[in-house]
C-alpha cells in the first residue's frame, strides 16, 4: 500500500509563519531547505545561535496563540510575513531585527517573555528535535482528528513539512526505525511527534479554538506525525508516491 504527497511546507522562521511550496529539494542530514532558518529567542532565553537549544528558549504558538496566524515567504535571505491584524512586513531576519521586533511586538501577550532577538545556528534549521528533522503527517490521521471534534481544522495547525494522503490512520507510527521512499529522497523515521498547545490556536485567527490534544487523548496519546531524518538526499514534489521499505 502506498499514499502520494498532497502538501508541502515550510516554516522559515520557527513558530513565525508558514509557506506551501509545489516541491522541495532535500540534503542528506539536514532539515528541510528554508525551515527553521531562524528563531526567535525571548528575554529570558540562553539561545545564542552557537548550537541547537530546546524550544522553549523560543516564542512560539503554545505560549503565544497569536504567532499561529502568521504566514510567511522566503525569498533568499528576505522573509515577508502576514497576520490578520498587523501590516505586512518584509525584512532580512539577520540585520533588520529591530523592525521585526516592533512588528510582533502586539501579537505578543503582555504576561509572557517578550521576544527579544533573531537566532540561527549554522548548517541546520531549529527544529524541535536535537536532531536535524523533517516531520511527516498523515492526512488520514488529519481527517480522524477533525471526526473526533466534529469540525474541520486546518492542517497549519500541525506544522508539518511534508503531508501525505492515501494510507490508514496512524500508519506512520509503525514506521518507527524504518526507511520511507518519497519521490528522490529516502527518509529514517525516528520518532511521534508529541502535541503542544499551539495547535490548539487557529491559523487563520491565531485564536484558540479546538481541543486537539484531547481529542488525541482519546486514541491513548498526545502525538500527530513523525520525525524523519534524511538519509538520500533528492527532490519531493505533490504527487509524488509514498512508499515504506
Amino acid at each position: 500500500m502506498t499514499g502520494a504527497v498532497i502538501e508541502i511546507w515550510r516554516h522559515p522562521i520557527k513558530s513565525h509563519g508558514r509557506e506551501a511550496l509545489p516541491e522541495v529539494t532535500l540534503i542528506p542530514g539536514q532539515t528541510m531547505p528554508g525551515d527553521r532558518v531562524w528563531a526567535v529567542a525571548h528575554e529570558m532565553s540562553k539561545a545564542d545561535g552557537s548550537h541547537w537549544v530546546p524550544c522553549a528558549n523560543f516564542s512560539r504558538g503554545a505560549k503565544a496563540p497569536r504567532l499561529m496566524a502568521i504566514s510567511a515567504v522566503l525569498d533568499r535571505d528576505r522573509v515577508t510575513l502576514s497576520h490578520p491584524d498587523r501590516p505586512e512586513l518584509t525584512f532580512h531576519p539577520d540585520t533588520e531585527q529591530d523592525l521585526f521586533l516592533e512588528w510582533i511586538r502586539p501579537l505578543m501577550p503582555a504576561d509572557r517573555a517578550a521576544s527579544a532577538r533573531i537566532v540561527r545556528v549554522p548548517g541546520r534549521g531549529m527544529t524541535d528535535s536535537d536532531y536535524p528533522s523533517v516531520s511527516l503527517c498523515n492526512m488520514a490521521s488529519h481527517r480522524a482528528v477533525e471526526q473526533r471534534l466534529g469540525r474541520k481544522l486546518s492542517i497549519c495547525r500541525w506544522r508539518g513539512n511534508i503531508w501525505f494522503d492515501g494510507l490508514p490512520l496512524w500508519e506512520e507510527f509503525d514506521w518507527l526505525d524504518r526507511e520511507v521512499r518519497i519521490g528522490d529522497a529516502v527518509f529514517h523515521i525516528n520518532e511521534r511527534i508529541t502535541r503542544c498547545l499551539a495547535t490548539t490556536a487557529n491559523p487563520e485567527t491565531g485564536q484558540r479554538d479546538a481541543d486537539t490534544l484531547g481529542a488525541l487523548r482519546s486514541w491513548d496519546h498526545q502525538d500527530f506525525g513523525v520525525y524523519a531524518t534524511v538519509v538520500r538526499g533528492g527532490t519531493i514534489k505533490r504527487g509524488d508516491e509514498v512508499q515504506v521499505l
